[in-house]
């Protein structure tokens, strides 16, 4: 008998109307979108519901919209048990609520304060990132390494076989990708965000957050969380504490950690909260893995 994990979606995912059936339709999703907008002490539900887009692509709101979602949602699922979670970036937060590790309210807090610091960060060390699909990971990495002659670029988010995103400064990722389609990179493409994300150019980011960590409740976790800064399972809570500081500019190993679930017996994959990027890049890496999603109140259907 193979194992189930639960992953939850990171930066990227929102979409204008998310939650607003679960708002609706769930008494225990109403009260947590009203919690969640009272710790984040903005009215959060209504951009998610409501919008405009430009607001909800802010990344103060992008950050917390998404955590509330996929914590909602995984409220919700009643039926099904995990042996195992991970997230995507800002997704490893729901993961580790998923998992017992910190609270809803405290985890809406320290997302929220994420998002307003990596906004900051942004702000104050302009940066870019850029996907890059159809190349290696070592020639991309060579590519970077001479790139940093015209300012920072690394890797940011190994995602899949031939897909990965850098990160850094405007001319080092400008010059990295010149460099990538040289080398025969299949597409080339800059990435609307605002921030150079998993880049040493998040380093005021990483210093606020780290802060804010030392003083957060966490606890260890009751399943595994697969860490993106190591791409291994941890369910320790100090370490927990310096995994997620450490993450703001490190690259997120998702390919990496994927293969380890999957060498350590787990086959069934359950993205849990809006979009479908992760069931993508896990059927990417693995065909044969079972793969699904749960977003909506009508797919929650059984599983409540």
């Amino acid at each position: 008998m193979g194992k189930r994990a639960a992953l939850f979606p990171g930066q990227g995912s929102q979409y204008v109307g998310m939650a607003k059936d679960l708002f609706e339709q769930s008494v225990e999703a109403k009260e947590m979108i009203q919690t969640a907008d009272d710790a984040a002490e903005t009215n959060l539900s209504h951009i998610m519901f409501n919008g405009p887009e430009e607001s909800l692509k802010r990344t103060e709101y992008t950050q917390p919209a998404i955590y509330a979602h996929s914590v909602v949602v995984a409220s919700l699922v009643r039926r099904l048990e995990f042996d195992g979670a991970a997230g995507h970036s800002l997704g490893e937060y729901s993961a580790l609520t998923f998992a017992g590790a910190v609270q809803f309210r405290d985890a809406v807090k320290l997302v929220r304060l994420r998002g307003l610091a990596m906004q900051d960060a942004g702000e104050k060390n302009k940066g870019a990132m850029a996907a890059i699909i159809g190349m290696e990971r070592e020639p991309l990495e060579a590519a970077c390494e001479k790139a940093s002659e015209a300012g920072v670029v690394q890797c940011a988010n190994f995602n899949s076989p031939g897909q990965i995103v850098i990160s850094g400064s405007v001319e080092g990722v400008k010059r990295a990708m010149e460099l990538a389609k040289e080398a025969g990179a299949r597409m080339v493409k800059e990435l609307v965000v605002s921030g150079a994300f998993h880049s040493p150019l998040m380093e005021p980011a990483r210093e606020t957050l780290e802060k804010a960590l030392a003083e957060a409740n966490l606890y260890d976790a009751r399943i595994p969380v697969y860490a993106n800064v190591t791409a291994k399972p941890n369910a320790d809570k100090e370490t927990t504490r310096e995994l997620l500081a450490k993450q703001l500019t490190a690259p997120v190993r998702w390919e990496e950690t994927i293969r380890n679930m999957l060498d350590d017996g787990f086959d069934e994959f359950v993205e849990i909260g809006p979009g479908k990027v992760l069931q993508g890049l896990v059927k990417r890496i693995d065909r044969s893995a079972t793969t699904f999603g749960i977003e909506t109140f009508e797919q929650l259907g059984d599983y409540r």
